[in-house]
C-alpha cells in the first residue's frame, strides 16, 4: 500500500470485517451484551472494560464472577444493596485487580447510581466541559473521590499524566457508537465523532506498519496522534478503525 487511498480501502474492508455479530461471541463485550437494560449494559460493560486486559477466557471468568455477585441485574443490586452486599469475596482475583479493588468500584458505582444520575450523567457533565478528555478527567476525578485504598487508583486511567486511558475509550465506544451489530449506541448525547482511538499493543503496532502513527509510545499523545490521522477518513467516525487495527493485529498478526 503506497498511497492513502490504498491504506482507507483495505482499512474500510477489514473494519467491516470485524464489526460484526460474530465478533462478540470472539471479545469482552459479550458480557454487557448479556443485558437488555440500558443501567445493566452501562454497569457491566464498565466493569467488563475494567478487566479487559490479559487472557480473554480469563477476563470472561472475572466479569462473569462479578455479574453473579451481583445476581445477574447490576442496576438493580446496585440500587438496593447494603453496604456489606456491595463487597466481594476475599478470594476475587483477577491479575493485579483483587477484592480491595472490586470493593471500591462496586461501593463507587452504587454512589454514582444513587447519587449522580449514573455512568452516563457522569460522563456527559464531563463531555460539557470541552470534549471526551474532559469527559475522562471529570469521570475520574468523580470515579476516585470516595477516599479509595492508594492501590485502586491505578485502575483508572489518568490521562492527566499521560496514560492513554484504552479500557476507558473502549467503554465509551462501547456506549457511544450507533448503528452498529457490536457496539450499543445508548449515549446520544455525545458525538462518536469526538470518540478517541482505544490505544494497546496490537493497535499501536498495527498503526505504526501502515504509517498511521509515528509515536512509539503507547500514550495519550499517541492516542491523539492516531485519532487525528483517522478522523482524516472517516470524520464522523474515526473509531470505527478500531475494529480493522485491533483485528488485524490481534487475529491476523500483521
Amino acid at each position: 500500500m503506497t498511497n492513502s487511498g490504498e491504506i482507507v480501502d483495505f482499512l474500510n474492508e477489514k473494519a467491516s470485517y470485524y464489526e460484526a455479530r460474530w465478533f462478540i461471541d470472539e471479545d469482552p463485550v459479550q458480557i454487557p451484551h448479556l443485558f437488555t437494560q440500558k443501567e445493566d449494559i452501562e454497569i457491566s460493560g464498565f466493569l467488563t472494560a475494567t478487566l479487559a486486559w490479559g487472557q480473554r477466557r480469563m477476563i470472561l471468568k472475572a466479569c462473569r464472577q462479578l455479574m453473579e455477585r451481583m445476581d445477574m441485574a447490576p442496576y438493580d443490586f446496585l440500587m438496593n444493596a447494603t453496604d456489606d452486599e456491595l463487597k466481594v469475596s476475599d478470594d476475587f482475583v483477577y491479575r493485579t485487580f483483587k477484592n480491595i479493588d472490586a470493593n471500591y468500584f462496586l461501593k463507587t458505582l452504587a454512589h454514582i447510581y444513587r447519587e449522580k444520575g449514573g455512568l452516563q450523567q457522569v460522563f456527559i457533565d464531563g463531555y460539557g466541559q470541552g470534549g471526551i478528555d474532559k469527559a475522562i478527567i471529570y469521570f475520574r476525578k468523580v470515579f476516585m473521590s470516595l477516599d479509595p485504598p492508594d492501590r485502586t487508583n491505578k485502575h483508572v486511567a489518568n490521562i492527566l499524566k499521560n496514560a492513554s486511558a484504552k479500557r476507558l475509550n473502549m467503554y465509551l465506544r462501547w456506549m457511544v457508537r450507533r448503528d452498529s451489530p457490536v457496539d450499543f449506541g445508548l449515549w446520544k448525547d455525545i458525538s462518536m465523532a469526538d470518540l478517541l482511538i482505544p490505544l494497546d499493543v496490537h493497535v499501536g503496532r498495527v498503526a505504526q506498519q501502515l504509517g498511521l502513527l509515528s509515536r512509539k509510545q503507547q500514550d495519550f499523545k499517541a492516542v491523539l496522534e492516531l485519532t487525528e490521522k483517522l478522523a482524516q477518513f472517516r470524520p464522523e467516525d474515526p473509531v470505527f478503525y478500531d475494529y480493522a487495527l485491533f483485528g488485524l493485529g490481534v487475529y491476523e498478526k500483521f
